[in-house]
């Protein structure tokens, strides 16, 4: 039995006509049928744990982990390219000889370079939100894929920094795509036992594709030539056809279906998503489930929209998924981007930063396993606090520890020695967590759309970090080098007082019971206590009950969906 339906005895449930309700019933007289189906559905997905999941969705395990590993060519190229800002033969090709006799990318033109990924991953972003629900979330990763496969050859050819510009520009569009959509159909093919493990997988592939990207220009590190950094960016086409043959065989999102009105082909997708002959498994029931959802969302004026997006229940909704990825760059992550470059300039030699990075990503990736027993254990809110709790302790010491002379190589190795303790940290916390939270929030109509608004509120951030992290960390410019941790510590305890206030803990719910829990405005710090009740209705909006015993706060709410 959930502990979101354990009510304590003597509250009292208050049913009435609901006008929803009522017009759903009289436009489908199955209604009570559906309902009933609907009902035992989120019954057994309460009651599943996570070993009878795995054996129920094995195959949508292997799919969606397919359609993540397009994330990994994002963070390769990314981290490739700021990684080529402390690459000497790069820097030869493609940047100025300084007054020492040394290359350099001026600062500007670091800041071009990663922010022209970020400028087409917006427009990708905008584009997925339309096309993936027109033409489903299969078509648009294949179309994505075609087209990266056309733009590295820009990178590869460029012979100026002007055309590596443009290349980043386009390949970002297809990027843009990625970003979302692989987390939306993780969240969307998964019930809700596997759904923090799927979601936080894409920021594994991220993180593989930084630890891939700092590992080939490692092992290019000692060769002079134009081949030092063309064959890094060749590695691209490599990603793109195991992952498109993949793509052509996994089944179509079935909340996609359902939501396109398709619910026989929706039940055929659940059906190549799930184990046969399972004891327990109605498929009929899951969708069923599906459809209340969409139906009674759709009779709660939930639009499809980026409009609707910022229209009652839903602006709140918005605003907690754009907040909640924006903290990722606003709690001082952008540093780890450019962490090859930041070594350098707190006092390492190039090889000894390449190691460091490596190292650095390497934590990254047993980070993110961790969170997934993390999450298992505390849940979604109390890891994203407690994690830029400890971010904003180390990034107060890296800035003191900035403060010793610039000959102290002690200090030098210590900075280094906080990034990646903070680098640990974050892919333990908030790196991962977010990639769960982010899709968890939005109401199931507005789900894609709420998703790309909260990634570009992301990258429209990443854009301004792009253009003032290499200032900070560039000897031409501000020079600020590691003393950057005092003004990213601000921002970070800035974030942790906003988490506390307004993040709510979606683990184990439904996406019916969050849509009654907004729709009911409860606070985000009783989203853990709140009892549920998807199929009983209410006049009362909220009706709250304390059990001194227990602790608990009990909850009955209006239904305004199912899951």
């Amino acid at each position: 039995m959930s502990p979101h339906n354990n009510a304590s005895s003597h509250l009292e449930i208050i049913q009435v006509e609901d006008g929803a309700m009522n017009r759903l019933a009289a436009q489908n007289p199955d209604i009570i049928g559906m309902i009933e189906r609907a009902k035992e559905a989120t019954r057994k997905e309460h009651e599943m744990t996570l070993m009878e999941s795995l054996r129920l969705y094995p195959k949508a395990i292997i799919f969606s982990i397919l359609l993540s590993c397009c994330i990994i060519m994002e963070g390769y190229d990314l981290n490739l390219m700021q990684g080529f800002f402390a690459f000497p033969p790069f820097q030869k090709k493609y940047g100025v000889k300084g007054l020492d006799g040394t290359y350099q990318i001026t600062a500007a033109w670091q800041s071009g370079l990663t922010n022209g990924a970020a400028v087409g991953e917006i427009l990708g972003l905008f584009i997925n939100g339309i096309a993936s629900e027109r033409f489903g979330y299969r078509k648009t990763v294949l179309g994505s894929l075609f087209a990266v496969t056309c733009f590295v050859f820009i990178l590869f050819f460029a012979e100026n920094v002007q055309t590596l510009e443009a290349g980043e520009i386009l390949c970002g569009i297809p990027w843009g795509v990625f970003q979302t959509l692989t987390t939306v159909y993780a969240s969307e093919v998964c019930p809700v036992a596997l759904r923090a493990y799927l979601t936080t997988f894409v920021n594994l592939c991220w993180v593989i594709g930084t630890l891939l990207g700092q590992g080939v220009l490692r092992g290019f590190l000692d060769r002079g030539d134009q081949w030092a950094y063309r064959i890094p960016f060749a590695v691209q086409w490599f990603w793109p056809v195991p992952i498109a043959l993949g793509v052509i065989f996994a089944p179509e999102s079935p909340w996609w279906l359902v939501r396109k009105g398709r619910n026989e082909d929706a039940k055929k997708a659940l059906l190549r998503l799930t184990s046969r002959n399972h004891p327990t498994f109605n498929a009929d029931e899951t969708i069923a489930m599906m459809i209340y959802t969409n139906e009674l969302e759709k009779e709660s004026a939930v639009g499809t929209s980026y409009l609707d997006c910022f229209k009652g229940v839903d602006l709140r909704r918005t605003e907690i998924a754009c907040t909640t990825w924006a903290i990722q760059n606003l709690s001082g992550s952008a540093f780890m981007g450019f962490s090859t470059y930041f070594f350098e300039q707190a006092g390492l030699a190039t090889t000894n930063a390449f190691d460091m990075a490596m190292a650095q990503y390497s934590l990254g990736a047993i980070g993110t396993i961790g969170s997934w027993f993390m999450m298992m254990r505390f849940g979604r809110r109390t890891l994203y606090l407690a994690g830029l709790s400890t971010q904003f302790t180390i990034l107060m010491i890296t800035g003191f520890l900035a403060l010793a002379p610039q000959t102290n190589k002690g200090a030098s190795w210590a900075i280094g020695g906080m990034l990646l303790a903070y680098t640990f940290v974050y892919d333990l916390t908030v790196g991962p967590v977010c990639y769960s939270l982010v899709p968890e929030i939005p109401a199931n109509r507005l789900r894609t759309k709420t998703v790309v608004l909260a990634r570009n509120t992301y990258n429209l951030i990443g854009l301004v970090n792009n253009v003032i992290i290499p200032r900070m960390l560039n000897p031409t410019a501000w020079n600020w080098k590691a003393k950057s941790g005092f003004f990213w510590a601000g921002l970070c305890f800035i974030c942790a007082v906003w988490t506390y206030f307004r993040l709510p803990e979606p683990k184990g719910r439904t996406y019916g019971e969050l849509d009654i829990l907004f729709e009911n405005k409860v606070s985000a710090r009783k989203f853990k206590t709140a009892v549920v009740d998807s199929f009983q209705r209410s006049s009362t909006p909220l009706e709250e009950g304390m059990d001194e015993k227990e602790g608990t706060t009990a909850t009955h709410l209006e239904s305004r969906s199912e899951n």
